[in-house]
């Protein structure tokens, strides 16, 4: 399977439609890229959803007013984008983890690329995005 990115027209409807947004792999520490993106998101409207298994339910909800999850599949509700904070090999897990949520989105930040994870995505009917930061398409295409 080959992959691609979709296109920027595509990319810029996800980004200027507000929605629920897992971050997995974010972080509480303020150096770290999933926090500085998770603001960002939440700063454009977007409802930032923490994921981290390493941190405390309550570690983020100053940030974002919500409770910060060890998985996906701890969610309560639906989430439409997932946004992945995480090594490449964990993407495939993560990618069937998004389909059970019903995500329509599956985005990989830059350096998270995985095409068994991306097959596995559009399979379940969800866009893909990888290796791609929303913080740098927000500048280009804004």
């Amino acid at each position: 399977m080959d992959f691609v990115n979709p296109p920027d027209d595509e990319i810029r409807a996800i980004l200027s439609r507000p929605a629920t947004v897992a971050v997995v792999g974010c972080s509480n520490d303020p150096d770290r890229d999933s926090l500085k993106i998770a603001k960002l998101l939440k700063s454009k409207g977007f409802r930032v959803i923490p994921v981290n298994p390493q941190l405390a339910p309550d570690a983020l909800r100053e940030e974002f007013a919500e409770r910060c999850y060890p998985d996906l599949d701890s969610i309560p509700e639906q989430v439409d984008i997932v946004d992945v904070f995480r090594r490449s090999e964990y993407l495939p897990e993560i990618a069937e983890q998004a389909a059970r949520k019903g995500a329509r989105i599956l985005w990989g930040q830059l350096g998270v690329f995985n095409l068994e994870a991306a097959e596995r995505a559009q399979k379940a009917g969800m866009t893909v995005v990888m290796d791609r930061c929303p913080a740098i398409e927000y500048r280009r295409l804004f």
